[in-house]
């Protein structure tokens, strides 16, 4: 892919909108950086950028005049619906994310793509651990905070690149083609950018459209949607199931073990030898393996890894035992059945710190089931009042609404008793107060470990 003095729009300078303007400027083209935030709240990343040359910035506004572009690349944040946008696509000018850039600047690794609402993060981590355990070169990128471009020039043939992937990054894919994909779940996230949720999993279901009957698409059977997606595919479908036998594929046995059923009957371990607790990590644990044996990888080694894998950080990660009360920082949950997941995973009673930005989510199905164990809400950011009203509509009547994420922490620890969990599952995006969920986690945790 020759882009030298190829004149290349970027839209957003996000963290991957960095990374890309940085490997376009190595490859000689001539970048157009544009963002609607203007120069004096984009400083820090323009510093980044200053020994760059033959770049150009449009801050502020789009850009008005397109015609000489011959090639767009946008970030995941941005909508493919703003008006600018529809009208490059009209003059025919491609438009792609960093994800496809990068694939087709890569010197052919192999492709792990891993999607679905809840779950990405665990999983693609779990991953990469098991192929790291084997010795393999690899690399884990993409949704998860590393830019896929950051590994041009770096990955070979003989490298791996395990993949986070989000809606927003596939749909900006075009000839993307992983070797194993994944779909985990389904649930109702980014209402707020796709409108709908069938245009919500299409843009997920865009993750296999480019495989062929020598890849792999694993796929979690329990999942009705995703399931409905299997006569799509053409790669080799392995299921994996929790609830159901199944002739080819991995599930769980009467006596709990997790049977790897597709060459061979394996018992793999029982589902209490795993280290991570829950029925959504069984599931994690159950597609992570699935991926790792149709890539090779030998039985012991994932078995090995799904008994010691210590969890990622801000996924219900343990923070803190003072005087009783269990601290865990749970900020990657960014939609209401992630935190669903989490107050199922304890059996003591719950003091939860929710709320955040609105994605446009109901919050019914979450504080149904936050009646079973969380006992106090305590409420924060642009949903706070959202959930509250809709927590009274449930009897809850324990709801302390406060600004920030000190105030939330020292209220917290004041309800709680001793025996009982202060979780921070928010069930929203962050960025009405944070830049990025690892940012409210960081402050969670800080705040908790401030605590006397």
């Amino acid at each position: 892919m020759n882009l030298k003095n190829k004149k290349v729009l970027l839209v957003g300078l996000a963290k991957t909108g960095v990374s890309t303007i940085k490997h376009l400027n190595r490859l000689g083209a001539k970048v157009v950086v544009n963002d609607i935030k203007d120069k004096d709240k984009l400083k820090d990343i323009l510093d980044e950028l200053s020994d760059l040359n033959n770049v150009e910035y449009i801050l502020g506004h789009h850009p008005e005049n397109i015609d000489d572009i011959d090639m767009t690349v946008v970030s995941p944040g941005v909508p493919l619906d703003l008006p600018f946008i529809l009208k490059i696509k009209s003059k025919n000018i491609e438009i792609i994310g960093e994800v496809e850039l990068a694939y087709r600047l890569s010197k052919n690794p192999i492709f792990i793509g891993i999607t679905g609402t809840n779950g990405k993060t665990t999983t693609t981590s779990l991953v990469g651990e098991i192929f790291k355990k084997a010795n393999r070169d690899t690399y884990i990128v993409g949704n998860i905070g590393n830019p896929v471009i950051d590994t041009v020039g770096v990955a070979n043939e003989n490298s791996v690149l395990v993949t986070e992937l989000s809606s927003f990054q596939l749909e900006s894919i075009a000839t993307f083609k992983p070797h194993v994909s994944a779909i985990l779940n389904f649930t109702e996230d980014h209402l707020n950018r796709h409108h709908t949720m069938e245009a919500y999993m299409e843009a997920k279901a865009r993750i296999f459209e480019n495989q062929d009957s020598k890849d792999f698409c694993v796929l979690n059977y329990d999942d009705e949607d995703v399931r409905s997606l299997s006569d799509n595919v053409k790669a080799k479908k392995i299921f994996f199931s929790r609830k159901k036998s199944l002739e080819c594929g991995i599930y769980l046995d009467e006596a709990k073990n997790i049977i790897v059923n597709i060459d061979e009957k394996i018992t793999l371990l029982n589902k209490d030898e795993l280290s991570l607790p829950g029925d959504h990590n069984l599931e994690n644990c159950m597609a992570a393996a699935a991926i790792a044996y149709v890539s090779n990888i030998d039985i012991d080694t994932i078995r090995e890894v799904l008994k010691t894998f210590a969890g990622v950080e801000h996924r219900q990660e343990f923070v803190r035992n003072l005087n009783g009360v269990m601290f865990v920082n749970d900020s990657k949950a960014t939609n209401p059945d992630s935190s669903i997941k989490a107050v199922q995973s304890y059996n003591r009673p719950i003091v939860l710190i929710a709320g955040g930005m609105d994605k446009q989510s109901s919050f019914d199905e979450f504080l149904d089931a936050a009646k079973e164990n969380v006992y106090a809400l305590v409420l924060l950011g642009e949903t706070a009042q959202k959930i509250k009203e809709c927590a009274q509509n449930k009897g809850f009547d324990n709801i302390t609404v406060v600004k920030d994420m000190k105030e939330a922490v020292n209220a917290s620890y004041q309800i709680a008793k001793d025996g009982d969990v202060v979780l921070l599952s928010p069930a929203c995006a962050s960025w009405d107060m944070y830049k990025s969920f690892e940012v409210r986690g960081i402050d969670f945790k800080d705040n908790v470990n401030n605590l006397k």
